[in-house]
């Protein structure tokens, strides 16, 4: 796969790693070489020079040249010192609590948002986040979290897997099974009411919270998951709200970006209950009306966290999520994108993912290996990119506005 690395003792050395654990590839971990960091010190660290810090200068330079903005999420904490361009920073919610199940975790199974171990780590995670931006006023907002398995659209299995799977559990020993208990008490208030509308034999509620399965999601059954679900998601967002605000109240919550395979109705209610922009994750050629009716009913500002564009003629085995058949109609679909986005009145922006392209290795975490950057690996930004941002960041606001 290499036609070269630096042996242990050359000047390039520094820039290998190791990672302790991958979410998948070949090996379980294994050591790692950033050949984009060293191309940065063969560019800019002649003679010595702190080639990091110019990095970060011509990056910043870049972004206000090409008209962007902001630096959107996964920025690097090395700019949130900067004082010439905002920018959003972002958090995980990691450690030691329950967690529930959708039935299909794509990267893992969510948190237990009842459990109170799980309200302990939120406030850790912006503790972290806060000693890491310094209440600079040039961050905009804070994303928490990232494309949780809320669960699959189109089916009642896919849709409502959280409450099925967490109704079949034991409230001894899940947070979220014990308040779903409570919750349909409350709602029907007798077991034979339960069983009446569920056509089900619970002897009594206890036989609930023991856990119940093999449901045949007759219509008030999905009735009460729908119910179930949007309790737990906004539980979750309630927390992390709590926390966030409590700490850091003067920057915006985003939410956790919603990937378009995990952003069910009930669990976008639940969002916009308690963040101040509405984030999703969009991986297509753009926009179209129909799957974002549901913005009227939400009637909350909202923001594209992640999109992309790729091509096979940079040398790339793999172009990205969705493709391009060259780097000049890579600049023209990201153009055609950002109009869709322009003409949607709840959409407050767009964050392209990403600057840099991945390793044509693939990254460590998972092997992904994209040509989607607006620069190459060795730091050359991609001409048809630039050309596109440049019109896009200069017409938005008279076309936004009609001027």
């Amino acid at each position: 796969m290499y036609q070269w690395l630096p042996d242990y003792n050359d000047p390039l050395a520094e820039h290998y790693g190791y990672m302790r654990e991958l979410f998948e590839g070949a090996v379980e971990q294994g050591e790692t070489y950033s050949f984009y960091a060293a191309n940065l010190q063969r560019k800019y660290g002649a003679d010595g020079a702190d080639y990091m810090a110019k990095w970060r200068d011509v990056t910043v330079d870049r972004m206000l040249n090409w008209g962007f903005t902001c630096l959107g999420n996964w920025t690097a904490p090395e700019f949130y010192d900067n004082q010439r361009i905002p920018f959003f920073a972002n958090g995980w919610i990691i450690g030691e609590f329950d967690q529930v199940s959708s039935g299909d975790d794509f990267w893992a199974a969510l948190p237990d948002p009842f459990d109170p171990r799980f309200r302990q780590r939120a406030a850790a995670t912006v503790s972290q986040v806060k000693n890491e931006i310094k209440d600079t006023p040039w961050c905009v907002g804070i994303f928490i979290d990232n494309e949780k398995s809320w669960g699959r659209m189109g089916s009642i299995d896919g849709h409502y897997g959280i409450a099925i799977h967490t109704l079949g559990r034991s409230a001894d020993a899940c947070p979220t099974k014990a308040v779903f208990v409570e919750l349909l008490k409350t709602k029907y208030t007798v077991i034979e009411a339960l069983n009446q509308s569920w056509q089900t034999n619970l002897a009594s509620w206890a036989d609930l919270a023991k856990g119940v399965k093999g449901l045949t999601h007759n219509s008030a059954q999905v009735e009460d998951y729908a119910l179930l679900l949007e309790a737990f998601a906004s539980e979750y967002f309630r927390v992390v709200k709590q926390e966030l605000k409590k700490q850091l109240p003067n920057h915006l919550y985003l939410g956790c970006r919603f990937a378009d395979w995990g952003m069910n109705p009930e669990v976008v209610r639940a969002a916009a209950k308690h963040v101040d922009v509405v984030s999703y994750n969009y991986y297509k050629e753009g926009l179209h009306p129909e799957p974002w009716s549901f913005l009227a009913d939400i009637d909350m500002p909202s923001i594209i966290g992640e999109f992309h564009f790729g091509a096979l003629d940079s040398g790339f085995f793999h172009a990205g999520l969705v493709t391009a058949c060259s780097q000049q109609e890579r600049g023209q679909m990201f153009e055609r994108y950002m109009q869709t986005v322009v003409d949607n009145p709840y959409f407050v922006g767009a964050h392209y993912f990403q600057y840099i392209d991945s390793p044509i290795t693939g990254r460590s975490f998972d092997g992904e290996n994209y040509n989607i950057g607006f620069v190459s690996i060795s730091d050359v930004p991609y001409q048809p990119m630039v050309d596109a941002a440049k019109r896009v960041n200069q017409s938005m606001y008279p076309k936004r506005f009609r001027v």
